[in-house]
């Protein structure tokens, strides 16, 4: 019965872990994401005022 529980904690443990590691690439994409649509908008602006 122990080794059922501690197995259980561990698995658990173990999805917190990967969970936590899926959102923090998610966070670093949408960031990247953002930063490039900022970019193509100050282009855009850029081109429309003619430089």
């Amino acid at each position: 019965m122990k080794i059922v529980s501690i197995s259980a904690i561990a698995c658990a443990a173990l999805m917190c872990l990967v969970s936590c590691a899926n959102t923090i690439k998610g966070v670093g994409r949408d960031t990247a994401n953002t930063v490039n649509a900022t970019q193509n908008a100050g282009n855009r602006v850029g081109n429309a005022m003619g430089h």
